[in-house]
């Protein structure tokens, strides 16, 4: 199909997506131009990327206790959890966690019935080849040998497990209602910069409240903020709307004769971004979505020149796979300097030095919080692509706030001003990689609906 004749079929929205169109709020670039250039430039290469050795491989700890409340989960999802490897099996440094600590709260008959169907659900493949455990103990000693100038967290744990992502899909797993719900609340409502008197639309945890649920009070408040907090707040509903399009795409549609079958569910989509269902929250959440994509593209497109040099590699021990990684890793971020509409983040902490520093560190340490509160979600699965995508855009916007130090890089050795952990790259890629998934599934999503309409 001739790329005119897939502008036509994309920009043909049925009447859901009819508002979702023309330029993003807080910047200069309008929506049709990121759907072709993600669709046709970006999602065919992070696929590629995502699936090197380098990237597929993430090292998490699934066993941290939730810091904010007892950790209730989704009747505590006793069945989905992390099968690891036996222990004589895993080389040293990477040792199995126990993942049995949860206690029983729940006795509904409701919440047993949704547990079993969360026990292969939610539960995360922990298969590794002979290969990759052994090759694990010398990426281990590689990077040992750098230096390392940022905290560390998961990846020093002696309870954090190798995890492969492809064997790992983000998708449908059963895990939902209040507990599901607890975990976004805390986040909106602790960590967005918003004051108790206003209400957020449509929160499942608070009775409906007729004419002022129509989010109108929350929209004119958020529009009062400052620059920087409004964007953070379309960060985190970016991101919850990404991982809402991949629940939905990746559907449990059929369990029959032990074979499971997944794919778009068109009603639960709608459910969540439909502006009829939504009383007009479904559009804003999308445009969301494509603000934070904006955010980590520009991300990628400024971190290139550290790649650049040439003694950063992307380890694994195979040299001509390793060669070959960054290579596709250069061709990658060529794409993302070519994009011609990218955020100005120079927007963004400009004020008087004493409140941007002020307000800078207040935006790191919501940002943190987020993280730890995904310490609290109670299917194993979940907590892993949230882990992920959270530190992913941490990643992002830890290289948005070193601009300096990136310039400055020296070009034969490590800088003590801006180093990247494993970790870190490995979250950043394959957490923009599901941002890219989610635009390119829209298009898909479009496409059914205009079929039903």
């Amino acid at each position: 199909m001739h790329e005119e004749n897939k502008w036509s079929e994309m920009t043909a929205h049925p009447q859901l997506h009819s508002e979702l169109t023309g330029v993003l709020d807080d910047c200069f670039c309008d929506i049709e131009s990121i759907d072709v250039f993600n669709n046709f430039k970006i999602y065919p290469r992070i696929q590629k990327l995502t699936e090197r050795d380098y990237f597929r491989y993430y090292r998490v700890n699934l066993n941290r206790p939730c810091p904010f409340w007892a950790d209730d989960g989704h009747c505590s999802i006793k069945d989905c959890q992390v099968e690891p490897c036996p222990e004589s099996k895993i080389p040293v440094g990477i040792k199995s966690g126990n993942y049995n600590r949860y206690s029983q709260v729940t006795n509904a008959n409701t919440d047993i019935v949704d547990c079993e169907q969360a026990q292969d659900l939610g539960a995360i493949n922990s298969t590794l080849s002979n290969y990759s455990k052994e090759a694990f103990e010398d990426w281990a000693r590689h990077d040992d040998a750098q230096d390392h100038f940022c905290e560390l967290d998961d990846e020093t744990s002696p309870d954090a497990d190798y995890v492969d992502l492809l064997l790992n899909p983000e998708r449908y797993t059963g895990y939902k209602g209040p507990s599901a719900w607890r975990v976004w609340n805390s986040i909106y409502e602790e960590n967005c910069f918003k004051p108790r008197s206003v209400y957020r639309p449509l929160n499942p945890l608070v009775p409906p409240r007729g004419g002022d649920d129509d989010g109108e009070g929350f929209y004119n408040w958020l529009e009062g903020l400052c620059l920087e907090k409004r964007v953070f707040y379309r960060l985190i509903s970016g991101l919850h709307s990404s991982i809402n399009i991949h629940l939905c795409a990746e559907y449990l549609l059929d369990e029959g004769w032990g074979k499971s079958l997944w794919g778009p569910n068109v009603q639960e989509f709608r459910q969540r971004f439909d502006p009829a269902e939504t009383k007009g929250e479904g559009t804003r959440r999308l445009k969301n979505l494509y603000f934070l994509y904006l955010i980590e593209l520009r991300a990628l497109s400024k971190v290139a020149p550290y790649f650049d040099r040439a003694f950063v590699n992307l380890y694994t021990g195979d040299r001509q796979e390793d060669r070959a990684t960054k290579e596709l890793l250069l061709q990658f971020f060529n794409e993302t300097k070519a994009f011609p509409m990218h955020f100005d983040e120079k927007s963004m902490f400009a004020g008087q030095k004493i409140e941007a520093k002020t307000l800078k560190e207040e935006f790191r340490l919501h940002f943190k919080n987020i993280s730890r509160i995904m310490d609290c979600v109670g299917c194993s699965k979940c907590r892993l692509w949230g882990k992920l995508q959270t530190q992913g855009l941490g990643t992002a916007l830890k290289i948005l706030f070193s601009e300096k130090e990136i310039k400055n890089l020296p070009e034969h050795s490590p800088s003590k001003g801006f180093q990247l952990t494993r970790q870190e790259i490995v979250a950043l890629l394959n957490g923009f990689g599901r941002l890219s998934t989610s635009i390119h599934q829209l298009h898909s999503f479009r496409a059914l609906l205009k079929e039903k309409r």
